[in-house]
């Protein structure tokens, strides 16, 4: 427990972001140290506990889509059965961020699982995530213009916080073209191939992201991947075009991919603080954290728009090898054996909207001080 005397942070209480640099200073001040001491007694993946969740998550969100699509149309059961599917689908497909932190020679039998019953169905193949989301957490990558799951959207105008998740409309629809059209086309033209896997092969959230080209780091089977992922797509078209299939099938899927890119795109936007420009220089792991957000608070509904440890995304940032079982662990461990809790605290908000409120708070307040430097510029 902190010492007495020593002051502490309610959760959800941030100090005032006055700027790149002031907040950069204070992250020297982050025990870093200390709190790795702590989360030292922590475990590491348990394969039951992933095994377990993953396959209940899998048959509730498959059972609720085979509902809704034998009661296509049907008020209110069929979208009751959309909403069902689309979040016990999304926590079982969110998995992949467990994939992408699990070393490719552990836990091999459930990353194939996962892949057949939600990489493959949904269009998103582990390999689409597993080397971009390590590149997320390199110190002189996080937060840099190379960065695919980092946008400034805390440092640049507000309309591009509001545009972001509606471009989850689009998305499947792009997923369909990248796996059923782009992918067969590309093995047939290699320089279409390679431009294929540069702009089209990511689940980033900058769209101009340009993936390196195949190497250490990415999944050895993609290939193998990619394929199962053309094999379904092509025959759920064919099924549909011949009758094999209803068409409640593609609108259903479609739905229920909608739902899953938009329930987290506004995780993402709670998910950091977004404050380094795009001219930013690279952080350290203090840094990094300050900029990311804990959600701690119990609530149904965060189990719902951040599965699988998503809420504790700051805590995660700090230690990126901690499986998400542990993370509320470690949360509670460094909350309370801290010598000094405050800058630890200072990455919680009290949920979701006061998340995204920050977020837009300090966009806002971003955009004030670049008015007002360029008129005091003008002035000179």
């Amino acid at each position: 427990m902190p010492p007495e005397g020593t002051k502490t942070m309610r959760d959800g209480e941030l100090p005032a972001q006055d700027g790149t640099r002031e907040w950069r200073e204070r992250a020297r001040e982050f025990p870093i140290n200390e709190a790795r001491r702590i989360v030292m007694r922590l475990s590491g993946p348990r394969p039951l506990i992933y095994w377990t969740d993953f396959l209940l998550s899998a048959l509730i969100g498959w059972g609720a889509f085979a509902y809704a699509v034998t009661h296509a149309w049907r008020w209110p059961d069929y979208p009751l059965a959309v909403l069902v599917a689309g979040f016990a689908l999304y926590r079982a497909v969110i998995f992949i961020h467990e994939l992408a932190h699990i070393k490719q020679t552990r836990m091999r039998a459930f990353r194939w699982a996962w892949n057949l019953l939600a990489g493959m169905p949904m269009l998103v193949p582990s390999f689409t995530y597993t080397r971009v989301h390590s590149d997320h957490h390199r110190p002189r990558i996080y937060g840099t213009a190379i960065d695919g799951e980092y946008r400034p959207f805390g440092a640049e105008p507000v309309w591009k916080i509001v545009l972001y998740p509606l471009e989850s409309v689009f998305l499947p629809a792009l997923f369909i073209l990248r796996f059923v059209v782009l992918a067969p086309l590309g093995w047939l033209i290699p320089p279409l191939g390679r431009l294929v896997w540069a702009r089209f092969s990511s689940l980033t959230i900058d769209l101009s992201y340009r993936r390196p080209p195949p190497g250490k780091g990415d999944d050895p089977h993609w290939r193998i991947e990619e394929a199962m992922a053309f094999l379904f797509g092509t025959g759920v078209v064919l099924a549909m075009a011949t009758g094999r299939l209803p068409w409640s099938f593609g609108v259903t899927w479609y739905l229920v991919a909608m739902l899953i890119f938009f329930v987290n795109s506004l995780r993402t936007l709670a998910a950091h603080a977004y404050r380094n420009p795009e001219d930013g220089a690279p952080m350290n792991r203090a840094e990094e954290f300050l900029d990311s957000v804990d959600i701690p608070g119990r609530t149904p509904l965060g189990a719902l728009w951040a599965p699988v440890g998503l809420r504790f995304h700051a805590t995660h940032h700090l230690f990126p090898s901690l499986p998400y079982h542990e993370l509320p662990k470690a949360h509670r461990l460094l909350k309370a054996e801290l010598a000094d809790n405050r800058l630890y605290l200072a990455a919680s908000r009290r949920g979701l909207f006061d998340a995204l409120r920050r977020l837009w708070r300090d966009a806002r307040a971003a955009r004030g001080r670049s008015h007002a430097g360029y008129r005091e510029a003008q002035k000179r």
